[in-house]
């Protein structure tokens, strides 16, 4: 919620929210983004990208005043899923960076800290915890403003 109430006081009804989850795949999925879809404004668009070229972004990001990427943490998941390695998804992400930083509409990006938990027992899971996290340190490293939302509040950190 706090992502959408950043987009919102940025772009008010003319919000590009892009959608990363493959909800196809989950049946419980898919009731959370009913959910999430209805508690949007009415005027904000949507992009189903899921795994995708997030050069498309920057693309449609020129017809609205602020982009919304909820999340990062699908987007590298659904990669992932697709049988693409850490290599290709941090180039794409590199790629999409170098792109939005000559963007005039502002982005929002939520992804989540994986790093605070345990280390998974899995060596595909030790892989999706390390490339998103390289994922989100490229992310901050750019970003303007950085925050972490623990119990709903969030707490700027950049």
């Amino acid at each position: 919620m706090l992502a959408e109430e950043q987009a919102l006081a940025l772009g008010g009804a003319s919000v590009l929210y892009v959608a990363t989850v493959l909800a196809s795949r989950d049946p419980e999925m898919e009731q959370r983004v009913r959910i999430h879809r209805e508690r949007r404004p009415a005027g904000w668009g949507t992009l189903e990208l899921g795994g995708g070229d997030l050069e498309r972004i920057l693309d449609a990001a020129e017809r609205w005043r602020a982009v919304l990427l909820d999340s990062l943490t699908l987007w590298v998941s659904a990669r992932m899923i697709d049988g693409e390695g850490e290599e290709a998804t941090l180039e794409q992400f590199d790629r999409f960076l170098k792109g939005a930083a000559v963007l005039a509409t502002p982005l929002v990006l939520v992804s989540d800290e994986v790093g605070f938990g345990v280390v998974p027992d899995s060596g595909s899971g030790r892989r999706f915890r390390d490339t998103l996290g390289l994922v989100n340190q490229r992310a901050a490293a750019v970003a303007e403003e950085v925050r972490l939302c623990v119990a709903g509040i969030g707490v700027r950190i950049k």
